[in-house]
């Protein structure tokens, strides 16, 4: 049974549309067999036996006449009176009754037609045939002189208003359908769309057409999520107000302190004093940079071959040494400064445990774009790529993150991609360092230049 369940749920759809029509669709359907069966069943059947009894009593009639006096003229009088039961009747002298059987689609026909006749016509051998003519039935009796012909309406031996039934049932089943199908697609819009607009906020999209629509359910879920977008917001607005405050706050003090620095008499302890501030700038500059993210920045479309070949450049400018391989004609939406600066960690990170940097980008599939920074470094080991990602985290002596900054880069770019809806991934390089790839959503190829 578990098994059966197992299959049964497998072969299901999985989609909120699907899953909605064959809930609408199934019942209908079975609704349609159920009613059709009953009615062939109870009515159809019942209305084809009793009319294939009458027509097999008419022939029946018109052979024991015709038994009880074979005279042409005898033969004369039943034909006329037969005629007016709707009956053709004729004699086929020296003729047999034919050894082949064309049996109907509808095999219950014959069926209902041969049981009457069996029973009428015992002992006498007959043969019929309802699908040589297509508005009449064929019947034939062997007698002594050979082979009475009998031809009657299809009307009379079977209930042939069955198929307007059902031609009205499938009409009404196809209506009812479509019907379904638009209103259960107008619903799974409104739920599409708002998840269009969450996925669109996930990547710091502002979705400012979208608005609540479809049943009172869905508009209340709709609701909730643009109040709950306009809290982020506001927190988000609050917090990057905060660090623009406490930024200017510090880097005043600290502009004084260099100033007073520059213009003491030079010395040992100036030197390290001075070295001392740079430090903490260059920290207070990662705290910031980690804490504020992309706030505020609007999303654009980006060429993947600028953004790569800029921060290569930024990079060999610095003195890394830096080869690139890119695919032609790849681009993405998203903020560009928060990308440049996701994309320049990895590369500063690689180039601070490597002499070779290799930028590359690919296509991963239809949805998925990969750029990827590889070094020839001394690599990492598999169990501390998590906790690369981990902000401050102190790694293995063979690859001390921390040995330059605070230990932030590599945290900085896993935010800045999921907040794009893609990720940062390590691995091993074939160079002999660490790949890392950040994984972006693929959008629409560009024409080359």
């Amino acid at each position: 049974m578990r098994l059966w369940a197992r299959l049964l749920r497998r072969r299901l759809p999985t989609s909120l549309w699907g899953r909605a029509l064959l809930i609408i669709v199934l019942p209908i359907a079975l609704m349609q067999v159920a009613v059709t069966w009953a009615f062939f069943e109870a009515h159809w059947e019942t209305v084809t036996a009793r009319l294939s009894e009458g027509l097999a009593g008419d022939v029946a009639w018109a052979v024991d006449s015709y038994l009880d006096d074979p005279s042409p003229a005898h033969l004369a009088e039943i034909t006329e009176q037969a005629q007016i039961m709707q009956l053709s009747v004729a004699l086929r002298e020296g003729s047999t009754l034919p050894t082949r059987d064309r049996p109907a689609f509808f095999v219950a026909l014959d069926r209902s037609l041969d049981r009457a006749l069996s029973v009428r016509l015992d002992p006498q051998p007959f043969w019929f045939d309802t699908t040589r003519y297509p508005n009449h039935v064929e019947i034939q009796v062997q007698v002594d002189a050979g082979v009475l012909r009998f031809i009657a309406p299809r009307e009379r031996a079977f209930a042939t208003r069955g198929h307007i039934f059902i031609l009205w049932l499938g009409g009404a089943t196809v209506l009812l359908t479509a019907i379904a199908i638009l209103f259960i697609r107008n619903q799974v819009r409104a739920i599409e769309r708002l998840a269009d607009a969450a996925e669109a906020f996930g990547r710091g999209e502002d979705d400012v057409a979208f608005k609540p629509h479809g049943a009172r359910e869905v508009r209340q879920a709709a609701l909730a999520f643009l109040d709950m977008r306009e809290r982020i917001q506001r927190h988000i607005d609050q917090r990057t107000a905060l660090l623009a405050s406490v930024s200017h706050d510090l880097r005043t003090p600290l502009t004084r302190l260099k100033l007073e620095l520059a213009l003491a008499d030079p010395s040992s302890s100036i030197q390290a004093m001075s070295n001392d501030l740079s430090e903490m700038e260059h920290m207070i500059d990662e705290y910031l940079a980690f804490a504020q993210g992309e706030a505020g920045e609007v999303a654009e479309a980006i060429r993947v071959e600028d953004l790569c070949e800029a921060v290569a450049l930024n990079a060999q400018r610095a003195g890394a040494e830096v080869t690139l391989d890119l695919e032609p004609g790849l681009t993405i939406t998203g903020r560009a400064n928060g990308l440049r600066r996701a994309l320049a960690n990895l590369v500063d990170n690689a180039a601070s445990h490597g002499r070779t940097v290799q930028i590359s980008s690919r296509t991963v599939s239809d949805a998925v774009l990969e750029i990827v920074v590889e070094d020839d470094g001394p690599g990492l080991s598999p169990d501390l790529y998590e906790e690369a990602f981990k902000p401050f985290s102190r790694l293995d002596e063979a690859r001390n993150q921390n040995r330059k900054g605070v230990g932030l880069g590599l945290a900085i770019a896993r935010d800045i991609a999921r907040a794009h809806g893609g990720d940062v991934e390590l691995s091993g390089s074939d160079l002999g360092g660490l790949r890392a790839a950040l994984c972006l959503p693929r959008q629409r190829r560009v024409d080359q230049p």
